[in-house]
């Protein structure tokens, strides 16, 4: 598609974009410089930990089962060598590269080392993207924080560093011989210091009222503040005027201007003591609460009972990245999440009416997040696909480039959960996905589906399918082929026979093969009974207010 088709295409429009994120950043038809209003990316922590997806079970509790989604381990390979080599070489930043060159003079080619490599090329790239008005925000551990900072630091110029945001994600943890960690870091950068801000409040802390507050006749908490302040030097001339024949004491100024106290009077909020000194009149229901701190202790962690729960490893609340977008966007801005998981970050964005970009390199949290999307919002959620195939031309690249994100997107397209952890091995060997119906209330059944990305596939794959069908103990299977069926393929899938269904009386293909082509274009679909989603759904959102109405 030409550039500029493109452009006009995806204008004002939400995407989510399967693949490496530096790609993508570095389309300037896709990202051009200063179009992103905020940043906020949770990228994996360097943490040498390896996270699972959990699946939900008929009951809808958290499965046993769980999927390999990816390890937060990095060692230094050809490929990173490579990365830091094009990077040194052509970063236009040359204090991050003169950082980036003593960092490894002092790492050499550890993991830590490693992973920086990976970050600091995209970090480069976020703050091209950013409007000087923008905002980034880095959620860390301390694993990695230190290096992180000085490197955000080299980019964005310390100047432009606002806050450490330090978020309380646990309870409690018992550490080994060590305090128990139980917070993150968020990094809080603007481009400039033009950025977009909006105070955010918290709620009095409970029995501050009947402390600092008198109630008057009509039970409305209130009090009074003092009208002048201590006065600094000579003072500012433009708080030393005379009000109703009063000036302030000779150590005081008045706190605002004369038109501001103009402005209190023509509202009835001044009071006087019994010196004529104006003092402002403020009632409890009025005020919008305590400013927000860098402390962040009334955001709980997604827990394993919580309602939007979706069983993605490192799945941070709605209300986290809520926060930080009423602070830094308005309604109709543009946020962009480069490593976006299981699609927090374009929830919330969703929700309070921002645009949105989210980006990862896993087909699994690119169908996870649309299922997210579909679940809470309905129609309301338009969005653009961008990375993933559409034709037979772009599965056949996705299947040579990498085989494990082909066999994802190909599961996708019947709806299967892929593989559970600890999967084919012995009797379950030839198994990359599951689907589920049910026979009665507590009586699943389950249909295997395997994936084909290559050529040489024969009537033997058909009976090897048959024989794991019958293994598993599973009703049916399912083949998903890049390649056409030979005819014997066609014969030995039709004389498997049909199984029927106890609770809806009807039969269907014991072995089915389908093509990707077919999929795509239309002529197969899946013949199976109504599938149980094995996906934690996510609860519905209310219908969204117009922008006007959350300005």
């Amino acid at each position: 598609m030409p550039a500029l088709l493109l452009l006009a295409t995806l204008h004002g429009m939400n995407r989510l974009l399967f693949g490496d994120n530096l790609k993508w950043l570095r389309d300037r038809n896709i990202f051009p410089d200063s179009s992103v209003d905020l940043v906020y990316l949770d990228p994996p922590f360097n943490s040498n930990a390896t996270y699972n997806v959990l699946f939900k079970e008929a009951s809808g509790e958290a499965s046993q089962a769980q999927f390999h989604a990816f390890t937060d381990t990095w060692e230094w390979t050809a490929d990173v060598d490579a990365t830091y080599a094009e990077f040194v070489d052509n970063c236009p930043n040359a204090s991050v590269v003169e950082l980036v060159e003593a960092l490894k003079k002092f790492l050499k080619t550890s993991p830590m080392m490693a992973y920086l490599a990976m970050m600091a090329p995209r970090l480069v790239e976020l703050h091209r993207v950013l409007k000087p008005t923008g905002s980034l925000y880095l959620h860390c551990d301390p694993t990695a924080s230190h290096y992180l900072r000085l490197i955000l630091d080299s980019i964005f110029a310390a100047k432009n560093f606002r806050n450490e945001i330090i978020w309380k994600r646990a309870n409690a943890h018992n550490d080994p011989k060590k305090f128990g960690r139980i917070s993150d870091s968020i990094f809080y950068y603007g481009k400039s210091d033009e950025v977009v801000w909006n105070p955010q409040h918290t709620q009095y802390r409970e029995g501050y009222y009947e402390s600092h507050f008198k109630l008057d006749k009509d039970g409305r908490y209130f009090r009074t503040v003092p009208l002048d302040a201590p006065r600094h030097g000579s003072g500012s001339p433009a708080l030393l005027y005379e009000w109703h024949g009063k000036k302030p004491a000779a150590s005081r100024t008045w706190a605002v201007r004369r038109e501001i106290m103009e402005q209190y009077e023509r509202e009835g909020c001044i009071c006087y003591t019994k010196t004529g000194t104006p003092t402002l009149l403020q009632y409890a229901d009025e005020m919008p609460g305590v400013p927000l701190q860098n402390i962040w202790t009334d955001i709980p962690p997604v827990n394993p009972q919580a309602k939007e729960r979706l069983g993605y490893p490192t799945q941070k609340p709605v209300a986290l990245l809520e926060r930080i977008l009423l602070a830094s966007t308005n309604p109709g801005d543009l946020v962009l999440d480069p490593f976006c998981g299981c699609g927090t970050t374009v929830h919330a964005a969703q929700k309070l009416g921002r645009q949105w970009i989210g980006i990862d390199i896993t087909y699994l949290a690119i169908n996870l997040i649309k299922r997210r999307l579909r679940d809470a919002f309905g129609e309301d959620a338009q969005f653009e696909e961008l990375g993933n195939p559409t034709d037979i031309g772009g599965a056949r690249r996705l299947a040579e480039q990498d085989k494990f994100q082909f066999q994802h997107w190909a599961l996708s397209l019947v709806g299967a959960r892929p593989l559970r952890e600890g999967d084919g091995k012995g009797a379950d060997r030839g198994v990359d996905g599951l689907l589920y119906f049910y026979e009665g209330k507590d009586d699943r059944a389950k249909l295997i589906v395997q994936v084909k990305g290559g050529g040489n596939v024969s009537a033997k794959d058909i009976r090897d399918l048959l024989g794991t069908v019958e293994n598993q103990k599973a009703m049916g299977g399912v083949l998903i082929t890049l390649e056409a069926p030979t005819k014997p393929m066609v014969r030995e899938s039709i004389g498997a026979g049909r199984y029927k269904t106890k609770l809806y009386q009807k039969e269907y293909p014991k072995i089915q093969i389908l093509t990707v082509e077919g999929i795509l274009n239309g002529t197969e679909r899946l013949e199976a009974p109504p599938q149980a989603n094995p996906f934690a759904k996510a609860e519905r959102e209310a219908k969204q207010q117009k922008q006007e109405e959350m300005l």
